[in-house]
């Protein structure tokens, strides 16, 4: 039996968190096979980015071209694009392959480190975007790409509509960084345990993906992991709302269980799921 596979075209993370690395442990972990396109790679590790050198445009086209016109795929993941000519030429490929596409438009990393040329804004919203059938923006690539600031939960239905609007046929908007609402870490502030929220929505059907927020620190990794996860269930055949549903429970099992690396902000675990009871597989 060939599983669906899937094709990540990212940036390498060196720190094994994020990225290409990422996409490809929650590829393995959901039953895919992964492949991947390299647009950048990063000196990386938990305190930050250190270093980051993109791709040439020809060598990311020729190796989108090996994957898809040999091997075929069922869904396809961006990542980091680093700048408007990758982006631009990541776009026409995606928008020329007939497999249902996740767009996660990295703006910045975990630390605040900028992944992307501000340069290249412009042809994320008119080129990238428009080929996505889905866009994964967290709250900061939303204001990055609509000038729209979400402070609250009401704020995601007018955070999505602005993204809509560059031509996604979904969008997930992450509110992970959401305020907790004034309670301590964990809490609602109400006395009961904080949630994590998500809103996908075509503009016409409204899901919220709600699930309990964990205060574990160690959450280097979420959106490439989302975005993968979606793409992967995609790739099985489901629907953008079950697929979405699908990626949120596996990466909310990979929150809880993220662990320290370095002397920073540690990873979430890929293989959790894949882990027995004592934690040894």
């Amino acid at each position: 039996m060939i599983p669906p596979r899937v094709l990540t075209v990212a940036g390498s993370d060196s720190g094994g968190g994020a990225g290409v690395q990422a996409d490809l442990k929650t590829m393995l972990a959901l039953g895919v096979h992964g492949m991947s396109v390299i647009t950048a790679v990063t000196a990386q590790n938990s305190l930050g980015v250190q270093g980051a050198w993109e791709m040439p445009v020809a060598a990311v086209v020729a190796q989108y071209r090996s994957v898809v016109d040999d091997i075929g795929v069922q869904a396809v993941k961006t990542g980091m694009l680093a700048s408007a000519e990758l982006v631009e030429a990541v776009a026409e490929l995606v928008a020329g392959t007939d497999a249902p596409a996740v767009v996660d438009p990295v703006g910045v990393s975990k630390h605040g480190d900028p992944l992307l040329a501000a340069s290249a804004l412009d042809s994320v919203r008119t080129r990238l975007l428009p080929a996505a059938t889905v866009a994964t923006p967290n709250l900061d690539e939303v204001a990055q790409l609509t000038g729209v600031r979400v402070e609250s939960e009401a704020g995601m239905r007018e955070a999505a509509g602005a993204v809509l609007a560059y031509g996604p046929k979904w969008v997930l908007i992450k509110g992970g960084h959401l305020p907790l609402g004034g309670g301590p870490e964990g809490e609602d502030g109400r006395g009961g345990r904080a949630r994590a929220v998500d809103l996908l929505t075509d503009g016409t059907e409204e899901h919220w993906l709600r699930a309990p927020r964990h205060g574990n620190r160690h959450t280097h990794g979420t959106g490439c992991t989302l975005a993968s996860a979606i793409a992967a269930e995609l790739a099985k055949g489901r629907s953008v709302p079950e697929a979405a549903a699908a990626a949120k429970s596996y990466v909310t099992g990979a929150i809880a269980a993220g662990f320290a690396l370095g002397a920073g902000i540690g990873p979430v675990d890929h293989a959790w799921a894949l882990r027995g009871p004592e934690g040894t597989g």
